[in-house]
Protein backbone atom coordinates (compact mmCIF):
# COMPACT_ATOMS: atom_id res chain seq x y z
CA UNK A 1 0.00 0.00 0.00
CA UNK A 2 1.00 3.57 -0.96
CA UNK A 3 -0.09 6.73 -1.76
CA UNK A 4 -0.96 5.23 -5.22
CA UNK A 5 -2.92 2.71 -4.06
CA UNK A 6 -4.56 2.77 -0.56
CA UNK A 7 -6.02 -0.25 1.21
CA UNK A 8 -9.47 -0.80 0.44
CA UNK A 9 -10.44 0.20 4.15
CA UNK A 10 -8.23 3.63 3.37
CA UNK A 11 -10.20 3.83 0.45
CA UNK A 12 -13.33 4.00 1.80
CA UNK A 13 -12.37 6.06 3.52
CA UNK A 14 -11.13 8.52 1.24
CA UNK A 15 -14.35 8.02 -1.01
CA UNK A 16 -16.16 10.18 2.10
CA UNK A 17 -14.09 12.94 2.16
CA UNK A 18 -15.21 15.55 0.21
CA UNK A 19 -14.20 17.39 -2.56
CA UNK A 20 -12.12 19.97 -1.79
CA UNK A 21 -11.85 19.47 1.73
CA UNK A 22 -9.50 20.77 4.29
CA UNK A 23 -8.27 17.81 6.06
CA UNK A 24 -7.17 16.85 9.45
CA UNK A 25 -5.92 12.99 9.09
CA UNK A 26 -5.22 12.05 13.10
CA UNK A 27 -2.88 8.90 13.29
CA UNK A 28 -1.63 9.66 9.73
CA UNK A 29 1.31 6.75 10.12
CA UNK A 30 2.41 7.24 6.41
CA UNK A 31 0.31 9.93 5.71
CA UNK A 32 -0.99 7.60 2.77
CA UNK A 33 -4.08 8.74 3.05
CA UNK A 34 -3.84 12.28 2.08
CA UNK A 35 -0.98 12.03 0.06
CA UNK A 36 -3.50 10.32 -2.18
CA UNK A 37 -6.07 12.50 -2.16
CA UNK A 38 -3.76 15.49 -3.20
CA UNK A 39 -2.60 13.21 -5.88
CA UNK A 40 -5.52 12.85 -6.98
CA UNK A 41 -6.61 16.54 -6.91
CA UNK A 42 -9.62 15.58 -4.44
CA UNK A 43 -7.93 18.13 -1.71
CA UNK A 44 -5.36 20.53 -2.10
CA UNK A 45 -4.64 20.77 1.83
CA UNK A 46 -4.28 18.44 4.65
CA UNK A 47 -2.61 18.43 8.01
CA UNK A 48 -0.84 14.99 9.22
CA UNK A 49 -0.93 14.35 12.65
CA UNK A 50 1.14 11.54 14.54
CA UNK A 51 1.58 11.28 18.50
CA UNK A 52 4.75 9.02 17.79
CA UNK A 53 7.90 10.35 16.36
CA UNK A 54 8.83 6.73 14.03
CA UNK A 55 5.47 7.05 11.91
CA UNK A 56 5.39 10.60 11.77
CA UNK A 57 9.29 10.36 9.78
CA UNK A 58 7.20 8.13 7.56
CA UNK A 59 4.66 10.83 6.68
CA UNK A 60 7.49 13.03 6.76
CA UNK A 61 9.13 10.75 3.89
CA UNK A 62 6.55 10.04 2.47
CA UNK A 63 5.00 13.74 1.69
CA UNK A 64 8.95 14.92 0.68
CA UNK A 65 9.15 11.55 -1.72
CA UNK A 66 5.37 12.72 -3.70
CA UNK A 67 6.65 16.66 -2.71
CA UNK A 68 3.46 17.54 -1.22
CA UNK A 69 5.23 19.81 1.03
CA UNK A 70 3.22 22.68 0.28
CA UNK A 71 -0.30 20.58 0.70
CA UNK A 72 0.46 18.24 3.37
CA UNK A 73 1.87 19.49 7.23
CA UNK A 74 3.32 16.73 9.37
CA UNK A 75 2.87 17.83 12.90
CA UNK A 76 3.96 15.86 15.86
CA UNK A 77 1.09 16.38 17.80
CA UNK A 78 -1.58 14.40 20.75
CA UNK A 79 -4.78 13.58 19.12
CA UNK A 80 -6.73 16.64 17.91
CA UNK A 81 -3.66 18.92 19.21
CA UNK A 82 -2.48 18.90 15.50
CA UNK A 83 -5.12 20.91 14.00
CA UNK A 84 -4.11 24.88 14.39
CA UNK A 85 -7.05 27.53 14.14
CA UNK A 86 -5.81 28.94 10.84
CA UNK A 87 -5.85 25.37 9.48
CA UNK A 88 -9.65 26.44 8.88
CA UNK A 89 -9.87 22.06 9.05
CA UNK A 90 -13.24 21.27 8.02
CA UNK A 91 -13.01 17.80 7.71
CA UNK A 92 -11.49 14.83 10.34
CA UNK A 93 -10.42 11.42 9.86
CA UNK A 94 -9.27 9.32 12.95
CA UNK A 95 -9.20 5.71 11.28
CA UNK A 96 -7.74 2.16 12.68
CA UNK A 97 -7.89 2.82 16.33
CA UNK A 98 -9.92 1.23 19.20
CA UNK A 99 -13.76 3.19 19.90
CA UNK A 100 -12.59 3.99 23.31
CA UNK A 101 -9.32 5.67 22.04
CA UNK A 102 -11.22 7.48 19.34
CA UNK A 103 -13.62 8.63 21.55
CA UNK A 104 -11.06 10.06 24.04
CA UNK A 105 -9.22 11.92 21.30
CA UNK A 106 -12.59 13.87 20.36
CA UNK A 107 -13.33 14.56 23.40
CA UNK A 108 -10.13 15.60 24.70
CA UNK A 109 -10.01 17.64 21.47
CA UNK A 110 -13.42 18.95 21.41
CA UNK A 111 -12.51 22.36 21.53
CA UNK A 112 -10.83 22.17 18.22
CA UNK A 113 -13.75 20.41 16.21
CA UNK A 114 -14.96 23.83 16.17
CA UNK A 115 -16.14 24.66 12.44
CA UNK A 116 -15.52 20.57 11.87
CA UNK A 117 -18.35 19.73 9.73
CA UNK A 118 -17.30 16.34 9.05
CA UNK A 119 -16.25 13.12 10.88
CA UNK A 120 -15.04 9.65 9.21
CA UNK A 121 -14.52 7.40 12.35
CA UNK A 122 -12.95 3.88 11.60
CA UNK A 123 -12.55 2.24 14.94
CA UNK A 124 -11.45 -1.23 14.90
CA UNK A 125 -13.49 -2.07 17.77
CA UNK A 126 -15.91 -0.42 19.60
CA UNK A 127 -18.05 1.46 17.57
CA UNK A 128 -21.21 1.72 19.70
CA UNK A 129 -19.26 3.99 21.44
CA UNK A 130 -18.51 5.43 18.99
CA UNK A 131 -21.80 6.04 17.74
CA UNK A 132 -22.60 7.11 21.05
CA UNK A 133 -20.05 9.94 21.03
CA UNK A 134 -21.55 11.04 17.72
CA UNK A 135 -25.03 11.02 19.47
CA UNK A 136 -24.08 13.28 22.42
CA UNK A 137 -22.07 15.42 20.28
CA UNK A 138 -24.75 17.35 17.40
CA UNK A 139 -22.92 14.76 14.79
CA UNK A 140 -25.75 12.86 12.98
CA UNK A 141 -24.48 9.72 11.14
CA UNK A 142 -24.84 10.20 7.50
CA UNK A 143 -23.41 7.04 5.80
CA UNK A 144 -21.67 3.75 7.19
CA UNK A 145 -20.36 1.09 4.97
CA UNK A 146 -18.48 -2.63 6.57
CA UNK A 147 -16.08 -4.05 4.85
CA UNK A 148 -13.79 -7.50 5.06
CA UNK A 149 -10.67 -6.92 4.03
CA UNK A 150 -7.06 -9.94 5.07
CA UNK A 151 -9.21 -11.54 7.28
CA UNK A 152 -10.52 -8.52 9.31
CA UNK A 153 -14.00 -6.71 9.19
CA UNK A 154 -14.17 -3.30 9.56
CA UNK A 155 -16.68 -0.27 10.06
CA UNK A 156 -16.54 3.00 8.34
CA UNK A 157 -18.91 5.85 10.11
CA UNK A 158 -19.71 9.28 8.52
CA UNK A 159 -20.95 11.80 10.10
CA UNK A 160 -21.94 15.64 9.73
CA UNK A 161 -22.22 18.33 12.31
CA UNK A 162 -26.05 19.49 13.21
CA UNK A 163 -27.47 21.80 15.28
CA UNK A 164 -30.21 19.88 15.72
CA UNK A 165 -30.04 16.63 18.56
CA UNK A 166 -29.89 13.75 16.83
CA UNK A 167 -31.36 10.08 18.64
CA UNK A 168 -30.44 6.58 18.00
CA UNK A 169 -32.06 3.67 19.77
CA UNK A 170 -29.54 0.86 21.39
CA UNK A 171 -30.29 -1.45 18.46
CA UNK A 172 -29.08 1.38 16.26
CA UNK A 173 -26.25 2.10 17.95
CA UNK A 174 -25.05 -1.11 18.68
CA UNK A 175 -25.42 -2.40 14.81
CA UNK A 176 -25.12 0.84 13.00
CA UNK A 177 -28.68 2.84 11.87
CA UNK A 178 -27.21 2.43 7.85
CA UNK A 179 -25.35 -0.94 8.52
CA UNK A 180 -28.72 -2.17 9.83
CA UNK A 181 -31.17 -1.42 6.40
CA UNK A 182 -27.64 -2.59 4.27
CA UNK A 183 -27.10 -5.94 5.85
CA UNK A 184 -24.58 -8.40 3.47
CA UNK A 185 -22.62 -11.02 3.72
CA UNK A 186 -19.82 -8.95 6.05
CA UNK A 187 -22.38 -7.75 8.08
CA UNK A 188 -24.02 -11.36 8.89
CA UNK A 189 -20.04 -12.56 8.92
CA UNK A 190 -19.15 -10.27 11.99
CA UNK A 191 -22.54 -10.48 14.03
CA UNK A 192 -22.58 -14.43 13.62
CA UNK A 193 -19.23 -14.27 14.70
CA UNK A 194 -19.89 -12.36 17.81
CA UNK A 195 -23.41 -14.01 18.32
CA UNK A 196 -20.84 -17.70 18.53
CA UNK A 197 -18.21 -15.74 21.34
CA UNK A 198 -21.16 -14.21 23.55
CA UNK A 199 -22.94 -17.63 23.50
CA UNK A 200 -19.87 -19.02 24.71
CA UNK A 201 -19.28 -16.84 27.26
CA UNK A 202 -22.93 -17.09 28.72
CA UNK A 203 -22.26 -20.86 28.92
CA UNK A 204 -19.30 -20.22 31.20
CA UNK A 205 -21.08 -18.26 33.33
CA UNK A 206 -23.80 -20.22 34.08
CA UNK A 207 -21.54 -22.74 34.69
CA UNK A 208 -19.96 -20.56 37.35
CA UNK A 209 -20.26 -22.05 40.85
CA UNK A 210 -22.12 -18.46 41.65
CA UNK A 211 -23.39 -17.67 38.12
CA UNK A 212 -23.55 -13.54 38.04
CA UNK A 213 -27.04 -13.33 37.39
CA UNK A 214 -27.46 -9.83 36.41
CA UNK A 215 -24.45 -10.07 33.74
CA UNK A 216 -26.04 -13.52 32.86
CA UNK A 217 -29.45 -11.93 31.96
CA UNK A 218 -27.34 -9.06 30.34
CA UNK A 219 -26.01 -11.11 28.00
CA UNK A 220 -29.12 -13.26 26.97
CA UNK A 221 -30.75 -9.94 26.02
CA UNK A 222 -27.31 -8.93 23.68
CA UNK A 223 -27.76 -12.45 22.11
CA UNK A 224 -31.60 -11.93 21.46
CA UNK A 225 -30.99 -8.49 20.34
CA UNK A 226 -28.34 -9.91 17.39
CA UNK A 227 -30.27 -13.37 16.60
CA UNK A 228 -32.49 -10.56 15.23
CA UNK A 229 -30.57 -9.44 13.23
CA UNK A 230 -28.90 -11.94 11.51
CA UNK A 231 -32.04 -14.28 11.52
Amino acid sequence: MDAEKLSQRLQVVADFVPTGARLADIGTDHAYLPAALVVAGKINFAVAGDVTPGPLQNAINEIECLQLQDQIIPRLADGLAAIQPADQIDTVVIAGMGGALITKILTAGLHQLHGVKRLILQPNIGEERVRAWLMAHHYQIMAEKIIEEDGHIYEVIVADYTLMPFRYNDRELRFGPFLLGQGGPVFQAKWQAEYEREAQALAQMKAAKQPPLDKIASFESRLNQIKKVIK
